[in-house]
Order: C-alpha cells, then sequence, then structure tokens
C-alpha cells in the first residue's frame, strides 16, 4: 500500500483521475526528468533513477485504474470462478496468485492472518473467493507464468 499511496502521490491522483489524465501527467513528468536535460553527471544519473521511477509509477497506475479494470473483468471474473489455483505466496503484503491457466494477480494489502488461514483452509477457491478476489485492490501481474501442455 505504501508503493501505491507514493505512487499516486507522485501523479497527484485524485478519485475521479481517468487514463488520459494519468497520461498527460506521465508526459510531463517525462519531459521534466529526462536525462538529457542535464549536463552534470550526478544529477543525469539521479534523472534517470527518477525516470525510471516515473515509468514504473506510470505502468502500475494503469493497472489499477477503473478503466483497465472494468476492460478485463470479464477476463478476471472468469479466471476468479472458473480457473483453480495453482500457487500463491506472500511478500509484504502483497499475496501473489498464479493460477492453472498461467495468469497470475497480485492483491495488495493482504494481512499475515488471512494469508495463514489462506494457508490453512482445506477448500483454497472458496476461500480465495469469499475472502480474497473482491475484497482487495488487485492487479494483473506483468509476469504471467508460461502454460505447460
Amino acid at each position: 500500500m505504501k508503493r501505491i499511496n507514493e505512487y499516486k502521490k507522485m501523479f497527484e491522483v485524485q478519485p475521479d483521475t481517468d487514463l488520459k489524465q494519468l497520461k498527460t501527467t506521465y508526459r510531463g513528468l517525462v519531459k521534466q526528468w529526462h536525462p538529457d536535460k542535464f549536463q552534470d553527471e550526478e544529477k543525469k544519473a539521479q534523472a534517470e533513477i527518477q525516470s525510471q521511477n516515473i515509468i514504473d509509477a506510470y505502468h502500475f497506475l494503469v493497472s489499477i485504474a477503473p478503466e483497465t479494470k472494468a476492460a478485463n473483468l470479464e477476463e478476471y471474473t472468469k479466471t476468479t470462478t472458473v480457473v483453480g489455483i495453482s500457487d500463491f505466496n506472500l511478500k509484504k503484503s502483497v499475496l501473489e496468485v498464479t493460477f492453472l491457466d498461467g495468469s497470475m494477480y497480485e492483491y495488495f494489502g493482504v494481512s499475515q492472518s488471512v494469508f495463514q488461514k489462506m494457508c490453512n483452509t482445506d477448500k483454497l477457491m472458496r476461500f480465495a473467493k469469499r475472502s480474497i478476489f473482491n475484497s482487495y485492490l488487485y492487479r494483473k501481474a506483468k509476469n504471467e507464468v508460461p502454460q505447460t501442455v
């Protein structure tokens, strides 16, 4: 959640910010922090780091934007209702769930106690449907696991 808040602050995201506004802000920030604008090597190096942070933040914010989620809702619903869970793990309150079709989703703000309950349940999909899938902010992870045939 800390990362999400930092990214939203960087882009000055409001609840009604749409993808068009996000893209405009992104372009402005990239222009402001482009390394070629700086002559001093130290400032140039700092600008390269800042540029990479801006790019990462933009891609992340686009992936959790309401428009993106709405566009992918049918696929997400199918995955979370029909496809079984292959694997899952928790890293600093981000639950990564890999499904049998190779897709991977990240759920943000998941507590250690919820993760423990998920580990201990004998009905994994039932628990995930009730306690994870529609309860946490999520995004499709960019690194999909290749399907095995």
